[in-house]
């Protein structure tokens, strides 16, 4: 049996934590880091990290077996947890409700990261009033094939409309692909209601710049940039400033200036030099509290979308229907070529009930087949290269967005799910839906299993 490894004992702002598995590789990639050194990283940026995740319920993604491995998401506070940490009881749109961490203070902070969260996922409300967000997330998330340039224009656009909306916007990389900008909110509207203001932000960029960002939700629609409106969602979280992303390179979310953003590449920013960064310049994000805007100027676009036809846009998917939502099927599932609304189809109802008409536009089949489910990423990639050389007369006439690779949430961990769009394939040779290879979905068993009446 192997030896238990010593625990590493902190002493951080007056209170001791202890650091389990020390010495465990959380990276072992382009840069070694043991689980220690995640921790001390942390620490080394405090001030900037604590800002953006104090006094907000977190939610736990943990890499337990460090950024190499799948995580596990966990919403509840572990019960054995020191007395100094708060929690707060947050409800979902499930219904349920867990109580769930807050960190105020350094020590908090390594305490979380020993649990194995390398990436920090605080909630957009502060314990005040959970019902109420101070945060509307504007996350620019790229398709595959786009270039880095293209996000950065489409930041500098948001930060054109926050602006005339009378917003204050505050960007940063996500320490992958994408930007995120977020601008502080009074505490005045409801998730709905700013993710409708998130919905209508997302369109009117579209509108500004057609060819370099998109606002629909199916995959096999969507070009460019894409503007995540349902970040915004209740129960939706994304990683924080200063977080570590689980990439070779140890890359972080990196709170920017906006005249660094036309030059910025995400590549600088990693746990080796944000440190220094942090010391050299402060935190870009220092006064973000100080600047609460109002949505009132979104709301109103968000009006004139809809008396233009443009009705709500699909929500998560393990969301309830919601009122005015169009039929939520992706178009490649869509009955007939026009059997679908477009993403707006579903108008916005009038008092007494009746509902106004919408819009309609054709909405054509996408040839999409499965090739690969697996709650390992890197397995779910060698079944889309098995596939490729299974069918390469195909292959060969794939473009790069034409392969879409989902990040699949289950009740507690992610899978990765890989399609492919035959689109540009020609009819004659597109291969047929076959079984996945891998075909292991996590989620599979719970999803068929029978419903106990209620």
């Amino acid at each position: 049996m192997a030896k238990k490894e010593a625990a590493a004992i902190l002493s951080i702002e007056g209170r001791e934590v202890q650091i389990t598995n020390p010495d465990k590789p959380y990276f072992s990639r382009d840069v070694k880091l043991s689980k220690l050194d995640v921790v001390k990283y942390y620490l080394s940026v405090a001030d900037g990290a604590v800002r953006g995740i104090r006094d907000r319920p977190n939610m736990l993604k943990r890499f337990v077996n460090g950024a190499e491995r799948e995580p596990f998401y966990q919403k509840r506070a572990p019960e054995n947890r020191p007395d100094w940490l708060r929690i707060v009881t947050l409800s979902f749109p499930s219904g349920r409700t867990a109580d769930e961490i807050v960190v105020d203070d350094a020590p908090g902070l390594a305490w979380i990261v020993n649990l194995g969260c390398i990436e920090l996922h605080p909630h957009a409300v502060c314990t005040n009033d959970l019902d109420h967000p101070d945060e509307l997330r504007i996350d620019l998330d790229p398709i595959p094939g786009v270039e880095w340039d293209q996000v950065r224009r489409v930041a500098m656009e948001a930060k054109n409309l926050m602006e005339e909306v009378g917003l204050r916007g505050w960007p940063k990389t996500s320490g992958s692909r994408g930007m995120h900008v977020n601008a502080r909110i009074q505490q005045r509207w409801t998730f709905t209601e700013v993710r409708r203001a998130a919905l209508a932000f997302s369109r009117e960029i579209e509108r500004r710049v057609p060819k370099l960002a998109t606002s629909k939700w199916w995959k096999e629609e969507r070009h460019g940039v894409f503007l995540d409106y349902n970040q915004n969602a209740k129960d939706r979280t994304t990683c924080s400033a200063y977080s570590i992303r689980p990439l070779p390179d140890a890359r972080v979310s990196a709170p920017l200036h906006w005249e660094e953003v036309p030059d910025c590449q995400p590549e600088e920013f990693t746990v080796l030099t944000m440190p220094a960064r942090l010391k050299k310049i402060g935190d870009p994000n220092a006064e973000m509290d100080d600047a609460a805007g109002s949505l009132e100027k979104l709301l109103e676009l968000a009006d004139r979308d809809e008396a233009a036809g443009l009705g709500d846009a699909p929500w998560p998917p393990h969301f309830r229907k919601m009122e005015g939502e169009a039929p939520r099927v992706a178009p490649s599932r869509a009955k007939g070529a026009g059997g679908g609304r477009r993403e707006g189809g579903g108008g916005k109802r009038k008092a007494g009930g009746e509902k106004r008409s919408a819009a309609k536009a054709p909405r054509s089949n996408m040839p999409l087949v499965t090739v690969a489910n697996s709650p390992s990423k890197d397995a779910a990639l060698a079944g889309l290269e098995r596939w490729k050389t299974k069918h390469l007369a195909a292959a060969k006439h794939l473009a790069v967005d034409d392969v879409l690779v989902d990040s699949m949430r289950g009740r507690s961990t992610t899978w990765t799910r890989i399609r492919v769009n035959l689109r540009n394939v020609p009819e004659k040779i597109r291969p047929k839906q076959e079984t996945p290879d891998p075909d292991d979905d996590p989620t599979r068993e719970w999803r068929e299993a029978p419903r106990k009446p209620r």
